[in-house]
């Protein structure tokens, strides 16, 4: 475990904010309990009182953030005033891994996404196939990481730019490649991934979903970000979402379907097998709802709801920074301060005194 304290330098004019690194810990045991003893016993070896802690920030993992057992909640139990903050970055990489595990197709693209890339990766010869295809210098296939989640916009930016170049390199190797299983594997991944109209509306809307989250998360990793602009690009991001989910889909469409004539495929959607259930004696007789068209089907069970995990992961992960617009929202720009009537900025004072004062002190006239 890396120890890293933040601390504000009063004795400097202007104020200073400086990092230190104070070095790894041993971990034996990752549960919350026996992290935090150890943070707590690091930092009084240190001479550092843990009262002093105006902030705790750490990665996503149960351990670290719960909010019954994680180590921000007992740090919290001792000291109230240690605010606890989610790193936003690796809160949009999760928002990914959230939509990217939330149902069965999103997870099939991901795998056909790595499937081409282990066929060309794995022989230079075959990697010599995709190279004299692919046009665009610089953007070749590249492999999915379960931790750097830019790697995703990566492949699929590499392969959505390049379909018809991709799928021609596959249709070559299948017929130079000598062994059988490789020829089989490719001539599907052509055939029914490349070569499949919904497998193209896929890949456009997972394009557009991973630039918007990453155009956001290079802005939150520069050096001058500040929380109030944070909070705007998250908002802006949530709100970019819900106008897509609105929009979207018949972009998605147009887009794809352009795709499909360049490479000469039919782009329509396949009609769905219907799936009868076998009704209880007391059931009514008709169907409980309406058969709708693939393409309304796509929309719905795949287009609607990657859309919608996106929204609601990003408002449970971003939670924790409304709060804190609530708490020193008016702090932080001038004109916010200044636009607050004084009964306004009174009681908002209070609220922060409140929050900020040591436990004992609460309640009493300071």
């Amino acid at each position: 475990m890396t120890l890293v304290i933040i601390c504000v330098d009063v004795f400097k004019s202007p104020l200073k904010v400086e990092e230190y690194f104070l070095g790894f810990l041993n971990v034996d045991d990752t549960k919350g309990q026996w992290l935090f003893e150890e943070l707590q016993n690091v930092l009084n070896s240190l001479g550092l009182d843990i009262d002093n802690v105006r902030g705790q920030g750490y990665d996503n993992g149960a351990n670290m953030k719960g909010r019954h057992q994680g180590v921000q909640k007992r740090l919290l139990d001792i000291n109230p005033r240690a605010l606890y903050t989610p790193c936003g970055c690796h809160c949009l990489n999760l928002t990914l891994c959230d939509i990217a595990n939330s149902c069965g197709k999103a997870k099939d693209f991901f795998g056909v996404i790595q499937r081409i890339y282990t066929l060309f990766s794995h022989s230079t010869k075959r990697w010599k196939i995709l190279v004299d295809h692919v046009t665009l210098k610089g953007l070749t296939l590249k492999p999915l990481s379960t931790t750097r989640w830019e790697s995703r916009i990566e492949s699929v930016k590499a392969i959505t730019l390049q379909t018809q170049q991709v799928r021609e390199a596959l249709l070559e190797l299948a017929e130079r490649d000598i062994d059988s299983k490789i020829r089989s594997e490719v001539k599907s991944l052509a055939s029914f991934e490349l070569g499949n109209f919904e497998f193209l509306i896929g890949m456009v809307i997972w394009f557009n979903i991973l630039s918007k989250v990453n155009f956001v998360s290079k802005s939150l990793q520069s050096e001058d970000m500040l929380i109030d602009v944070a909070m705007i690009k998250v908002k802006g991001l949530i709100a970019s979402f819900e106008e897509y989910r609105e929009i979207g889909f018949r972009e998605a469409i147009n887009t794809a379907k352009e795709l499909a004539s360049s490479m000469e495929i039919d782009p329509i959607f396949p009609e769905r097998r219907q799936i009868h259930r076998k009704r209880h004696f007391d059931e009514l007789s008709c169907e409980l709802s309406q058969q709708i068209s693939p393409e309304e089907y796509f929309r719905v069970h795949y287009f609607l709801y990657i859309v919608d995990q996106t929204i609601g992961s990003l408002k449970k992960r971003f939670e924790q920074y409304e709060e804190y617009e609530d708490l020193f929202g008016f702090l932080f720009t001038v004109d916010r301060l200044n636009s607050l009537i004084d009964g306004d900025l009174k009681a908002k004072c209070k609220t922060l005194k409140k929050k900020l004062q040591k436990r004992e002190s609460v309640g009493q006239g300071t």
